[in-house]
């Protein structure tokens, strides 16, 4: 195959609108019930520790991405800091959030649907739903258009609109009555530990952040990747603390809304009418399509990626579609996994992504004091020990705080993942006498891959987004 390099065109607002449309602020008001419940009412509270654990992660992968500028992710991070095998490992747990995020997708499609059209069987949004987008995927249109930037656009003007309605509610008296109040962010009843399980619930909201490191390629100078990641963390961060904030000051209690598993259709009502609520909700829903075309897609060149190095059966996760030029097999191996999106909640499947998160982000912390200070010695001056050893600490710290909080039906399930992991590594290594570095994991060399992904994030979503209506 002919090599070929990726044209250097995205600026630092592209590659930062990439990352938040890929977050999906209007995820605030979808995971609001779950975290409120959980909480106590203090969601902005656990926004802002999530977003204090962020914002050191965030630090070391713009360390590490100047590092790895053509890798940009944890498991090779770990494999090329610490050791083959367990970056193996930690590749292996972050999988299992991408194997998710398009099941979380069709789930809360299924949870809009399910509000418009109450009496219609919910599985038939999924099937639909997962089917259409499935098929879009395999057939991929190479079309150029940024709909990432258009929708981030859009969400950030109802967003917008939603804090204008909210001020008048609560001047009229809705709520706690006032804008300017301590009741979401301290009162009597707070309790730590339900603090920090909120926080390991709306880390959810942050993944994303660190999949603009895949854009490196692309950036027009690699050294604004660090920065790029910084704001994306940060912007997103300030977005869902102030909408969460005033929809907190609003809704004090969620004893008023009918489904707690997702209130963005309750709370668009309530604030602004059936109108707003329309509107509201086709951007929410516009949004969530968009972000489903790209994690499926995303997570099927993945598994191709695997496939094509040997770490998975090659003749089926290997397999490219001679007409389409898409990893068609494994776009409908995503789909099926999408199906299960009929039964299960919201609460449960982000905390499960949520485990592989966090792994992923406590050795992104880890490999910043693996590279720089038990490789290269950077620890002589008061500089060197603050960037490379107590911020990275700290990240890693806080990081595994929250993952400890997990529910304890996600960490079942993440162990069981993990452990299947690791025996597929014996397997693979026949018993640790292979070096597992032959198979090259994690390097998206193939520049027909790196191009189609690229494609399929950029510009392809516009006219597949215009397929789905």
């Amino acid at each position: 195959m002919e090599k070929a390099a990726l044209k250097r065109s995205l600026g630092l607002w592209a590659i930062v609108g990439l990352g938040l449309g890929y977050m999906t602020p209007t995820i605030v008001f979808d995971t609001f019930g779950i975290v409120s419940e959980e909480t106590n009412g203090l969601v902005p509270l656990a926004y802002l520790l999530a977003l204090g654990v962020m914002f050191f992660t965030a630090v070391s992968y713009g360390k590490m991405v100047q590092v790895f500028p053509s890798a940009g992710s944890a498991y090779t991070y770990a494999k090329e800091t610490i050791h083959p095998y367990l970056g193996f490992l930690v590749g292996w747990a972050a999988l299992l959030d991408y194997l998710l995020l398009p099941l979380v997708n069709a789930l809360i499609i299924r949870i809009y649907m399910e509000s418009a059209f109450p009496n219609v069987s919910s599985w038939i949004w999924v099937v639909g739903y997962v089917a259409i987008v499935t098929a879009i995927n395999v057939w991929s249109m190479n079309k150029t258009s940024n709909i990432n930037s258009i929708l981030v656009v859009f969400e950030f003007v109802l967003i917008v609109a939603f804090l204008v309605l909210s001020f008048v509610r609560l001047s009229q008296g809705m709520g706690q009555g006032t804008i300017l109040t301590f009741e979401p962010l301290f009162h009597t009843n707070i309790e730590i530990g339900s603090i920090l399980a909120g926080a390991t619930v709306v880390c959810f909201s942050f993944i994303g952040f660190d999949a603009i490191t895949m854009y490196t390629e692309e950036a027009v100078d690699q050294k604004i990747m660090p920065k790029a990641i910084m704001y994306t963390v940060m912007i997103g961060g300030a977005i869902f603390f102030i909408a969460s904030y005033f929809t907190q000051a609003l809704f004090p209690s969620v004893s008023n809304f009918k489904v707690i598993d997702d209130t963005l259709p309750e709370i668009a009502f309530k604030v602004g009418g059936q109108l707003f609520q329309i509107v509201f909700l086709s951007g929410a829903f516009a949004a969530t399509v968009a972000s489903g075309l790209a994690s499926h897609s995303s997570v099927s060149r993945l598994l191709y990626v695997m496939g094509r190095n040997g770490m998975l059966p090659r003749k089926i996760f290997g397999y490219v579609h001679p007409k389409f030029k898409t990893p068609a097999r494994n776009v409908i191996i995503v789909g099926i996994i999408s199906l299960l999106a009929i039964a299960p909640t919201l609460e449960l499947i982000s905390s499960l992504i949520n485990f592989g998160a966090l792994i992923a982000f406590t050795f992104v912390n880890l490999s910043v004091i693996a590279h720089f200070v038990f490789k290269h010695k950077r620890y002589k001056t008061k500089k060197d020990i603050l960037d490379y050893i107590i911020m990275p600490m700290l990240g890693a710290g806080l990081t595994g705080l929250l993952w400890i909080n997990l529910s304890t039906e996600s960490f079942l399930v993440g162990i069981a993942w993990t452990g299947i992991g690791f025996v597929y590594l014996l397997f693979l290594t026949k018993f640790f006498t292979k070096d597992i570095s032959s198979y090259d994991f994690g390097k998206m060399e193939d520049p027909q891959i790196i191009g189609n992904v690229a494609e399929q994030t950029k510009g392809e979503l516009a006219e597949q987004y215009r397929g789905v209506h």
